[in-house]
């Protein structure tokens, strides 16, 4: 199979019955949600938003939303051990449930992806309060992640109802997080076709971008990807499923820790990126080395960036080209103590593509850690 890129003129060829205008938010159920916003604060310099508990009338779970520019993130605890969330949190440990996603009309986003398949998680419903109303609904995909519908067009308060606004006193600035640029979800062995088909049927998404494992392996293994992205190309899923090598990829290490299918990595934007991994390296946050000959042919393999070469020499900032432009992009170790979910920050220059020149060094990388934790 060859890497294949789908003309951007063909994705609109057909009528979206599933307009998106982005990512609304993502939510992860946290062991500590408390202790999870510190770290989200401190680390990436996210920002105090909106606060639901037993104070607002939650009385089995907490939910601390931290807000930086379009970015939305929603950590969630719960209150007992009987509580569904505890099992998922014993399960799989920290980890992303709900990819919520801006629609226009949240009823008619479920009857479309409904009738064409979807499996319901949320009947339509719709939330009030005295600044309006949130309609949502929602159906599963892999593992046990969901996508709701959000539709907020109605409502002037803060995130939804059941939230309060909330700001404490502690308020680090922000490392210049942008938005949700794509969310990587993980399957397992055959299944990532098989989602590929979900997202073209139920939810109309089209696959511009697709490798296999000549593209993506080492001299010790390898995965096979896909990319979904939606009619207007605000919402991208590239999919990824582990492939033979040697031994483990870093699919089958997250698929054993995170025992099952799941959410691998969330890539946000920002316009400056050196500016911005240096922020967070300079707050803790670990990143992935590269060695510094992969600096030594960048240019002949790129062709001229912005960017001088000796700060992303230092960092280990990545750059691949394609046709439309560059990329540059880093991503973290994982943000938990199993080898599972981890972060990408990425800047575009024009390219729409994912870093195809960059699988080799960065999944060396990540073999190294793996060989760190006994798991390659």
């Amino acid at each position: 199979m060859e890497t294949m890129i789908q003309p951007a003129a063909n994705q609109a060829a057909t009528t979206d019955f599933l307009p998106l205008h982005g990512t609304d938010y993502v939510e992860l159920y946290v062991g500590n949600a408390k202790q999870s916003a510190h770290y989200y604060k401190t680390a990436f310099g996210f920002q105090d938003y909106a606060y639901a508990g037993p104070e607002t009338g939650v009385k089995d779970k907490v939910s601390y939303v931290l807000i930086q520019d379009k970015m939305r993130i929603m950590l969630t605890t719960p209150l007992s051990s009987s509580h569904p969330i505890t099992e998922h949190l014993k399960k799989h440990g920290d980890g992303v449930k709900v990819l919520a996603l801006m629609v226009e009309d949240a009823y008619d986003a479920y009857a479309q992806t409904t009738s064409r398949g979807g499996k319901s998680y949320m009947e339509p419903q719709t939330l009030t309060d005295e600044f309006g109303e949130v309609r949502m609904s929602g159906i599963h995909t892999y593992g046990e992640v969901v996508h709701l519908f959000i539709e907020r067009k109605n409502y002037k308060g803060t995130f939804m109802p059941g939230f309060k606004a909330h700001k404490t006193n502690y308020n680090p600035t922000t490392t210049g997080l942008k938005y949700a640029d794509h969310c990587v979800g993980n399957v397992g062995w055959n299944q990532m076709n098989p989602w590929v088909k979900f997202y073209e049927d139920v939810m109309g998404f089209k696959n511009i971008l697709s490798f296999d494992d000549n593209d993506i392996s080492t001299e010790y293994s390898a995965l096979m990807s896909k990319v979904m992205s939606n009619g207007n190309g605000y919402v991208k899923f590239p999919i990824n499923e582990p492939a033979e090598g040697k031994k483990k990829s870093q699919v089958e290490e997250y698929l054993d820790f995170y025992e099952g299918e799941g959410v691998q990595h969330i890539a946000i934007a920002t316009d400056n990126i050196v500016e911005t991994v240096t922020t967070l390296q300079s707050r803790g946050v670990e990143f992935l080395t590269i060695p510094t000959s992969y600096y030594d042919e960048l240019i002949d393999r790129v062709g001229h960036i912005d960017e001088d070469i000796e700060p992303l020499k230092r960092l280990g900032i990545l750059v691949d080209k394609d046709d439309e432009g560059y990329l540059l992009q880093i991503f973290t170790k994982p943000v938990e103590d199993r080898p599972t979910m981890f972060f990408e920050i990425i800047q575009r220059k024009g390219a729409k593509s994912f870093g195809k020149g960059n699988f080799k060094a960065l999944f060396e990388s990540i073999e190294r850690e793996q060989a760190l934790r006994g798991n390659l």
